[in-house]
């Protein structure tokens, strides 16, 4: 098909997109209108932080770079899911002076755009910064490398939970684990956001069908065993 035609196809297929382009240039509002007019009214956009202005973000005074990152979201309307915040793997936590530089992003962030934060490096998953995270109703990304020993912990600071799966190949195996992963919170209401990498492959959309569907069989399984539970269990 058309290039033009790509993305109302994939959102007639996935309920969401990660938004690359917007990490290297802040959408204009042409951009915005053609994504939105190409897609159902239930299909919801992740917009990834443009580098730069998240890059100075992490500064002593974030409040321009926050202003100039989130001015153009209003045009997506209810269609934006949430913003992803990376805050890059040179920016480490080297000790409580840079706690108060992300609280001061998170108090200056604006409390009606949903925020995601993806912090690259290790340094930072700590408890203080799941405390600020979870004083400011902020995501915790947890992003999965082909470099990981184990897979990222899932901990609920904000409303919902953000995955990246970004290895390279994932196995039927591996991703009804993923799935398994995911049911206690979907079953307790909580949802969740879930992206696979993009490749010159194409098989991100195909694996995310699959986590689709795998959650979904979880989903049932998970509903019978409860419904069999005696009271009171």
């Amino acid at each position: 098909m058309a290039e033009r035609d790509f993305l109302a196809f994939y959102a007639s297929r996935l309920p969401a997109c990660e938004l690359n382009g917007t990490f290297y240039a802040r959408p204009s509002p042409r951009a915005i209108d053609r994504w939105t007019a190409n897609t159902p009214p239930t299909f919801r956009f992740i917009v990834k932080a443009q580098r730069g202005g998240a890059f100075r973000a992490m500064g002593p005074t974030p409040d321009e770079s926050i202003a100039w990152l989130t001015a153009p979201l209003p045009a997506f309307g209810d269609r934006l899911g949430a913003v992803l915040f990376r805050v890059p793997r040179e920016i480490r936590r080297r000790g409580p002076e840079d706690d108060e530089r992300l609280v001061r992003v998170l108090d200056a962030w604006p409390r009606a755009i949903p925020l995601v934060v993806e912090l690259q490096d290790r340094s930072w998953h700590v408890d203080e910064t799941f405390r600020a995270l979870e004083a400011s109703a902020a995501t915790l990304c947890a992003t999965e490398l082909d470099e990981d020993a184990e897979p990222p912990t899932l901990r609920l600071t904000g409303p919902t939970l953000y995955l990246r799966l970004r290895r390279i190949e994932y196995s039927a195996a591996e991703i009804e684990a993923w799935a398994a992963r995911l049911v206690p919170f979907l079953a307790a209401g909580t949802d969740a956001w879930a992206f696979f990498r993009h490749d010159e492959t194409g098989l991100g959309p195909e694996r995310a069908l699959a986590l689709a569907a795998a959650v979904e069989r979880a989903l049932a399984t998970d509903g019978r065993d409860r419904t069999a539970e005696p009271a009171g269990a």
